[in-house]
């Protein structure tokens, strides 16, 4: 698919391509770069995490101090102010560490929200300047699972595991430091039975980011596959397609199971591994301590200092190891979300000022070429004029470009070549909002949203009285099961609410009714209603498109007999036009059409 020259995304984000290479450093680059507002908050934390776990190192110190007091006073007196002024001392460290560990978690989960608050703002007002071709290409599923799963998975690993990797590497280094100041064979010893388990860390960490990677983009996968399935449950139903849809998903679900299960059985390894080590740790250094205090090298308040610090050395260790981890589960959910974000836009149009308020509705396609993929061209030389008021029907096989042409008025796709005018005036010179805003749509699948009836009906329309409610259900025949319903207008609509096809899109009709635009556009409006509603939709349409030029399709050729013009479509180019009569008359392609419907009905 053509994606068009590039352009910036939000927060100046350029659009990162399919194929390139998913960079752990890069990704977490352009996560940083798009926390930079709140980089000031993040080190102030980074700061209290650091000084926190600073405390939490000198606790050791002061213990060894307090063992070798009350040692020297075993046999004698112990000096019970010394072990007051240490055990103060201790507790004013360890009292600090808490209050400066608080604060940093306090200001993370500040931060850690506003980012995942920003994040999905920025999704949904991406989602809003997205050309359709991308949603062609990509499931709904997977831009659900980058707004939720993914964003999620972010904000867990900020608020979790940044401030304690800070804290863990200060503490490995702290430690480390504090060993060798207080004794360096000790020191050798703790550190060289731990660092064994450090490197085959680092190995395993190595290894499973290629899982997580897979995982995010799985997670993704089964959720559009889920999406699919239980939107269209009632054609699986029909169809029998259950098995086949179940081993489609069995495949995936099967692939991320085993990526789940690679990445957390390795990433599950890094605990016990490291418990291992640290008790390993334990051992070799009580029993060198143990030697160097009867050679007298160190007193016993040493040996008891790097038990302290071993667990201090080792906790880290495991840490880092999670929060590797984690980190690589971000770096995964982190490219999603900026591959989202750096899709390529809509053109930005802020510099357009000509401006159509309202319009008679003459409307020209003018030698209109178009193709959703350049290589493929549907429509070949499209060229017809509307005028103000007319009814217009355009008919035509499946296939023929019928839906396409509506798409391109309405400016959901750009032309490859040509123009469409309305008023003279070419669509490109004026903004995408101000062409909706000239028409009102009523499209073959209805759309409704979890709301009161009333709110569907007048939906982004401001201004709308009640009364003009009521007409236009009135007019499309619908006002009489809207007040046998408990709430009347008032009645909210949910998704599983047992209306039928007909009564949604009368609902969506009266809607476009409400709206009132000066051109409306019918794309199989009445395809869904048996004949009887038909017939009164169709008379309530015929008041509404009074004086509005109106842009007709339809399957049913039998409902736009009275169109003033009919332009009969094929492979992307009109093979006939004009009114019923006429192409009747003219025993063409239009005749064959009709009478094979005919024939149908007879039949």
């Amino acid at each position: 698919m053509n994606r068009g020259p590039a352009m910036r995304g939000p927060h100046g984000a350029m659009p990162m391509a399919r194929g390139e290479r998913r960079s752990f450093s890069s990704t977490w680059g352009r996560l940083i770069t798009y926390c930079g507002p709140w980089m000031p908050a993040v080190i102030i934390a980074l700061i209290f995490a650091a000084g926190g776990t600073v405390f939490t190192i000198l606790g050791p110190d002061k213990i060894s101090e307090m063992t070798n007091t009350i040692t020297e006073g075993l046999f004698g007196s112990i000096d019970m102010d010394a072990v007051m002024r240490i055990a103060f001392t201790l507790v004013a460290f360890y009292a600090s560490s808490i209050l400066l560990s608080y604060a940093q978690s306090f200001i993370m989960a500040t931060v850690t929200q506003k980012v995942s608050k920003n994040m999905r703002r920025d999704i949904s007002k991406k989602i809003n300047v997205l050309p359709l071709k991308y949603f062609d290409s990509t499931s709904y599923g997977d831009v659900l699972s980058r707004v939720t799963n993914d964003v999620d998975t972010i904000g867990q690993t900020l608020n979790q595991s940044i401030g304690g990797l800070v804290s863990a590497i200060t503490l490995l280094i702290g430690s480390i430091f504090m060993m060798f100041k207080t004794n360096w064979i000790m020191a050798v010893v703790a550190m060289g039975a731990s660092l064994i388990g450090f490197a085959i860390m680092m190995f395993i960490i190595a290894h499973s980011q290629k899982y997580f990677t897979r995982q995010q983009r799985l997670v993704g996968d089964i959720n559009g596959h889920v999406e699919e399935v239980y939107a269209g449950h009632n054609v699986v139903k029909a169809y029998n397609a259950e098995h086949k849809l179940y081993k489609e998903f069995y495949r995936i679900n099967t692939e991320l199971y085993s990526c789940m299960w690679k990445s957390q059985f390795m990433s599950g390894l890094m605990m016990p591994l490291m418990n291992f080590i640290g008790n390993f740790g334990y051992v070799a250094v009580c029993v060198v301590g143990a030697a160097l205090a009867m050679n007298g090298t160190i007193s016993f308040g040493v040996i008891v200092a790097f038990m302290i610090y071993v667990r201090l050395f080792t906790q880290p260790l495991s840490t880092i190891a999670q929060s590797a981890t984690s980190l690589q589960s971000t770096g995964a959910a982190s490219y999603r979300v900026f591959e989202f974000l750096g899709e390529n836009e809509l053109a930005d149009e802020s510099n357009k000022t000509e401006r159509l308020e309202t319009a008679k509705g003459n409307i020209e396609f003018r030698n209109v070429q178009f193709g959703y993929n350049e290589d493929k061209i549907i429509i070949q030389d499209f060229s017809a004029k509307v005028f103000a008021g007319q009814k217009v029907a355009i008919v035509g096989p499946t296939g023929a470009g019928k839906t396409t042409m509506v798409n391109l008025l309405m400016r959901f796709y750009e032309t490859n070549k040509g123009d469409i005018l309305i008023d003279g005036v070419p669509l490109r010179s004026i903004t995408r909002e101000n062409v909706h805003a000239l028409f009102c749509m009523v499209l073959q699948d209805t759309w409704l949203f979890e709301g009161t009836i009333r709110d569907n009906i007048i939906y982004s329309k401001k201004g709308v009285s009640e009364d003009d409610v009521i007409a236009a259900c009135k007019a499309v025949g619908i006002h009489h099961f809207i007040k046998t319903l408990p709430e009347g207008y008032d009645t909210i609509l949910h998704e599983n609410d047992s209306l039928s096809a007909g009564q949604k899109q009368l609902i969506t009709i009266a809607r476009a009714m409400v709206e009132n635009a000066p051109m409306l556009i019918l794309d199989e409006a009445t395809s869904s209603v048996d004949t009887r509603t038909e017939i009164q939709i169709q008379e309530a349409m015929d008041k509404l498109m009074a004086g509005r030029t109106s842009i007709i399709i339809a399957h049913r050729l039998s409902t736009i007999k009275n169109a003033d013009l009919i332009l009969v479509m094929k492979d992307g180019d009109i093979i006939e036009s004009g009114n019923h009569e006429q192409l009747i008359a003219k025993n063409g392609f239009y005749a064959d059409l009709y009478n094979s419907q005919f024939e149908k009905t007879a039949e």
